[in-house]
């Protein structure tokens, strides 16, 4: 039976396929009685694993079919299937709002990626956010960044309570062309919070 929205079923696996087939054997040797089901998937695991390439061929060709069912079902449903790009939906940004409070780490990654980018000039995006990881890890002027942070942080406060009283559009944007941009323009959010990860 189709879900009410008219999303297709998930695809099944192999071992999905095993179980479920084990499960329909037991009901016609044994109807009517009840299944514990922890009991029940310990015995088919156990069994799964004992089972050779060839017994297994027969589950892997229906799962086979169920993907290649389901992915056909997405397209005509025209949502994404599962791992495909685009399932990920960006919240859209007012652009009157103040911008995020930079994090200490984020400052510290402005000064130093240049010269990580210097060093390393095949590095990728990723390279270098685990270089600037761990040089964080053991920079020592820290404070000079996290104080940085701080000040940024009641920049943020201050246009943010002018936002949210409903003065934020032109006040928000003056106080921006005010502030020196700490950022370099071609730094999306992405890449913001990919650093701010990796300083956790």
């Amino acid at each position: 039976m189709p879900p009410k929205d008219g999303k297709p079923r998930g695809r099944m696996s192999s071992y999905a396929f095993f179980v479920q087939t084990c499960r329909e054997e037991h009901k016609k040797k044994h109807p009517g009685e009840s299944v514990v089901f922890a009991e029940f998937s310990k015995k088919c695991s156990e069994k799964w694993k004992a089972m050779v390439g060839k017994e297994k061929k027969r589950f892997e060709d229906m799962a086979e079919k169920d993907r290649v069912r389901y992915e056909q079902e997405m397209k005509q449903y025209g949502g994404p299937t599962k791992g495909a790009a685009g399932g990920k939906k960006k919240r859209t940004k007012d652009p009157n709002a103040p911008k995020r409070a930079l994090s200490g780490f984020f400052f510290f990654c402005h000064e130093e990626r240049p010269k990580v980018k210097a060093i390393h000039p095949t590095y990728g995006v990723g390279d270098i956010a685990k270089e600037l990881g761990k040089r964080w890890e053991v920079v020592p002027n820290k404070p000079k960044f996290e104080a940085m942070a701080q000040k940024d942080k009641q920049r943020y406060e201050k246009e943010m309570a002018i936002y949210k009283a409903g003065g934020g559009g032109p006040a928000a944007n003056n106080a921006k062309k005010a502030k020196p941009a700490p950022v370099e323009e071609d730094v999306d959010d992405d890449e913001e919070e990919e650093e701010d990860d990796e300083s956790d």
